[in-house]
This record gives C-alpha cells, sequence and structure tokens, in this order.
C-alpha cells in the first residue's frame, strides 16, 4: 500500500462495523466509561462531519465529530480518533483531524474540543483549555482537555460540564420555573 492508494471519504451508516471494531482494536471495552464515550452516548454523532481512511474497500481509520455544549459556548468534540495498527505512524490520523477541522469550519463550528495527547494535537492547532474552565460528565486528566479554536473568542465562552448539544437545546426551552 502507497499512501497516495489512501481515500479520505465522508462516513457512512456501511462503515459502521468497521468504524466499531477498530475503536474496539484500538481503546477496548473500557471505552465506553470514558467522559466523551458518555457525551456521544446521548445524542450521537455527526455524520457529515466524520470521516474514514480507506485502503480499497477497507476502513483504516476513523475520525468522528460531536455537537457538545458548555455554557453558553457551543463546539464540536473530536473523536475517537482510531487507526488500525499496520496502518499508523504514516500520518493517516493527523490527515483525517485536518479534514474534520476543515470540515468543522466550513460547518460553521466556533470550535473543536477533544481529550487527548498535547504531543500529538497540538502540531495540529490544538491547546490546552485552561484548568477549571470546562468539566466532563465523568472523570478526565485536565490537562489533556484540548481545543482548536476556528472563530475567536469561541473557547472562553465554554464553561462548566459539556454534554450533548441536543441536551442543552432541550434544556434551553424548558419552561423556567418561578
Amino acid at each position: 500500500m502507497s499512501l497516495a492508494d489512501v481515500k479520505y471519504l465522508p462516513e457512512t451508516p456501511a462503515h459502521d462495523p468497521d468504524i466499531e471494531a477498530i475503536n474496539d482494536e484500538a481503546f477496548g471495552p473500557g471505552r465506553f466509561v470514558l467522559a466523551a464515550y458518555k457525551i456521544r452516548e446521548t445524542g450521537g454523532h455527526e455524520r457529515s462531519l466524520s470521516f474514514v481512511a480507506m485502503d480499497g474497500d477497507i476502513v483504516i481509520a476513523s475520525v468522528r465529530m460531536t455537537r457538545i455544549a458548555a455554557g453558553a459556548g457551543r463546539a464540536l468534540m473530536l473523536g475517537p480518533l482510531a487507526v488500525r495498527p499496520a496502518f499508523k505512524n504514516l500520518g493517516i490520523g493527523r490527515r483525517l483531524v485536518a479534514i474534520a477541522l476543515e470540515a468543522a469550519a466550513k460547518a460553521g463550528a466556533p470550535a473543536v474540543i477533544l481529550v487527548g495527547d498535547e504531543p500529538y494535537y497540538g502540531p495540529l492547532g490544538f491547546r490546552k483549555i485552561p484548568r477549571g474552565q470546562i468539566s466532563m460528565p465523568r472523570p478526565v486528566d485536565l490537562d489533556r482537555l484540548l481545543s482548536h479554536e476556528i472563530v475567536p473568542g469561541a473557547v472562553a465562552r465554554l464553561s462548566g460540564e459539556v454534554g450533548h448539544a441536543s441536551l442543552a437545546r432541550i434544556a434551553e426551552q424548558a419552561p423556567v420555573m418561578a
């Protein structure tokens, strides 16, 4: 396989079994207790902003985006990002992140956050979110909360607990009781 043979495509429902297998291989069953999974399971991901890398007809990597809210702020949460072991360290994951960030900007997203390692994501434009500014619904290493700001000031609008954006819209529409 040559990197020139890798195709990057928007995710479709047909990719779901392969994506699940890649995520299981990369993160194992323990992934379901992580904070990011808690958010995703409450409202799902944005398929139109999620992508796969293909070698022929085989999904070799994927990245997903989920709409989130924290206080007055809105953003996308990137992840999971997973690459099959035989295709790691070739730049495929970084290319998927770049494609996802470009799609997020085109879709008008103000920022993208993730839980990840700064040495990997820093060169892709991610910076640490100030400690205590946001929290996750389950324990997470606060030094791994990173953001990529698309619209200036968007990250500063994120505050409090991060949740799926669909739940925030429901809460905002609820009548206020006196």
